[in-house]
């Protein structure tokens, strides 16, 4: 796979040789126990994967490339790079301004846009409305094009299906960006709507069977159809695709869902499911199922409690955090400064994003264990200093130095 020139205040020397020593000896991929970093009276678990991904040090390196290449110009970034505040907050040190925010609201007015402005296009992609546009106006976007590969291959997936006559379903948070870009490219192709979580895929299913009657959907799935949509029919042939941070495990549960429901109205086998339902399991992400799965494998050794280390609008970090919360007392931080004592801890409520103050986190155990991940957005460096700060509170950073100079 191809390597990335990721800046190096992103990088963690401890991180990276714990992740080649773990890739030598696995490289099948078929470990997914946690490594010990074993400091005596604390013990820190670290996930068999987990941080930067292919798709997030392609966008970063083409950012900063950009900035270099392209001195004295205005450069703009359609939304967030990717859901990570200090490598957002560097590019804007570097004076790269946001044109809209996550959820596609304006900052800036894309009237004030010159031919000579530079705009990159997020790892999440953008919609064909939004690239058009800025083509319009004499605005290059193609060598600014940070989106993810893995997400390209999703829109790719969906053409395929729709020149099969199939209709899209796709799984994920209809605000969030790279949904808004997925529903913008298969729409452009086939009728398509978006579901959000199983709950959705429920009542989506009763339109299949005519359970709810067709003109109670426009107002139930309202903003989330393409035009033109016709619930009685494009419904009858369909395909899930999905926002490539969702749980593996909740698409591959719509998809089962709603094949199943299809194969109920129309007396289908498994022979002849093909004629109104497409296999698209290969749209999951890698980096997606690789995290989660360390997870799961990383859950199964006993601890005292969990951080997740990632944005709070990082969808894919949020749902590490729904992960370790269904098994013990799980922390969603964004860096070290979170941890304000070894009493005292700012964590995120992942559903709400609300931040609140928690006191007594550590319990007193001996040794004390703690299983650590981060988000596909979230660098090394950052985990790096969450695992400096409580070898600290402990006093354990001689400790900790000689594990580092062990692995290097």
């Amino acid at each position: 796979m191809k390597q990335f020139n990721v800046p190096n205040i992103y990088q963690s020397p401890l991180i990276s040789a714990i992740k080649q020593q773990r890739k030598q000896e696995d490289k099948l991929k078929k470990d997914f126990t946690p490594t010990l970093l074993d400091l005596g009276p604390l013990q820190i678990y670290l996930a068999r994967h987990f941080g930067f991904c292919y798709g997030v040090e392609n966008a970063i390196e083409i950012a900063f490339n950009t900035i270099d290449e392209n001195p004295g110009k205005r450069i703009f970034l359609l939304s967030e790079m990717i859901h990570n505040p200090q490598v957002n907050a560097d590019l804007q040190a570097r004076g790269v301004s946001f044109l809209q925010d996550t959820y596609g609201n304006q900052v800036i007015p894309f009237e004030e846009l010159t031919p000579d402005d530079v705009v990159i296009i997020p790892a999440f992609g953008t919609t064909l409305e939004i690239e058009e546009m800025l083509n319009r106006k004499g605005i290059t976007t193609a060598a600014y094009n940070t989106t993810c590969p893995f997400v390209e291959k999703v829109w790719n997936r969906s053409e395929q299906i729709a020149e099969k006559g199939y209709s899209i379903v796709v799984h994920g948070k209809p605000r969030h960006e790279e949904t808004r870009a997925t529903f913008s490219h298969a729409s452009s192709h086939t009728p398509t709507v978006i579901v959000n979580d199983m709950a959705e895929t429920v009542e989506l299913a009763k339109y299949i069977t005519g359970e709810k009657p067709a003109n109670t959907f426009y107002a139930e799935f309202s903003g989330r159809y393409s035009a033109g949509f016709d619930v009685q029919r494009h419904l009858q042939k369909i395909g899930v695709v999905n926002q490539t941070t969702q749980l593996a495990s909740d698409t591959q549960a719509i998809s089962d869902y709603l094949k199943n429901v299809v194969i109920r109205k129309h007396g289908l086998t498994t022979a002849t499911i093909s004629e109104r339902f497409a296999d698209t399991r290969d749209t999951l992400c890698y980096a997606t199922n690789d995290n989660q799965t360390a997870v799961s494998g990383m859950l199964e050794t006993p601890a005292d409690l969990a951080m997740v280390i990632g944005g709070h609008n990082s969808s894919n970090s949020s749902h590490l955090v729904e992960l370790c919360e269904a098994k013990l007392p799980t922390y969603f931080i964004d860096s070290a400064e979170r941890l304000l004592s070894d009493t005292t801890i700012e964590t995120r409520n992942w559903k709400t994003k609300e931040l609140t103050r928690t006191d007594h986190y550590l319990p007193a155990s001996d040794p004390l264990k703690i299983l650590v991940t981060s988000g596909a957005s979230c660098p090394d460096a950052v985990v790096e200093s969450v695992i400096k700060k409580m070898a600290a509170f402990y006093n354990l950073e001689k400790k900790l130095d000689e594990i580092t100079e062990a692995v290097l």
